[in-house]
């Protein structure tokens, strides 16, 4: 743990999600995650659908300020959380681009250093396993430390909320909340603290 780290001070998440649609099954499990998360993790929603496509050219002489605002959240936060769906055996469009805009220029990617962890979730029943490990894939090329176990791979996602949206399964509940616990844990051991501005 940081010396500069307190157990009382909340550790910054950023919570970027692979599905850009308002009302979808990333948004209700998200939901749940902030539900059953230790008071210790702060999320912060790191917004990646209005990000224009990613090309060298628009790096030069300015990039475009959505490209900005994004690297200036993701670079303040302490930690990552994905939560994603599974499209054809890997992740989305949308948080493909996020990831190669947060990686450039090659010299300050915002995502180096920082821990992370992976939920990723499908109707069938691997549980968006191909989406996990592909990006699990980008994210060890660009240097992030990703929390191995306990793992989230939730299957028949379908099923899994209730009525009001709320995830009813008492199992899965646990796997989540011990998820987050050890996340938690994991982001207080690996990252190197971001400097504070007043």
């Amino acid at each position: 743990m940081s010396p500069n780290h307190t157990h009382n001070e909340p550790l910054s998440v950023a919570l970027l999600l692979g599905s850009a649609r308002r009302i979808g099954w990333t948004r209700k499990l998200a939901s749940a995650m902030r539900e059953l998360a230790p008071p210790t993790l702060m999320f912060q929603d790191i917004e990646i659908a209005n990000l224009p496509l990613y090309h060298e050219e628009l790096e030069s002489p300015t990039p475009p300020a959505q490209w900005v605002r994004f690297r200036d959240e993701v670079a303040a936060m302490d930690a990552l959380l994905f939560v994603t769906p599974e499209y054809n055996r890997s992740i989305p469009a949308a948080l493909k681009n996020a990831i190669d805009i947060g990686s450039s220029p090659d010299d300050r990617s915002v995502w180096r250093g920082k821990p992370a962890a992976i939920a990723s979730f499908s109707p069938g029943m691997m549980g968006g396993f191909g989406a996990n490990h592909h990006l699990r894939q980008s994210l060890v090329f660009l240097d992030v430390p990703v929390l191995q176990q306990p793992e989230i791979y939730l299957g028949r996602i379908d099923r899994l909320f209730d009525a009001d949206d709320k995830l009813h399964d008492g199992l899965v509940r646990e796997l989540v909340a011990s998820f987050l616990s050890t996340f938690a844990t994991w982001i207080s051991r690996t990252r190197v603290p971001v400097a504070r501005t007043a």
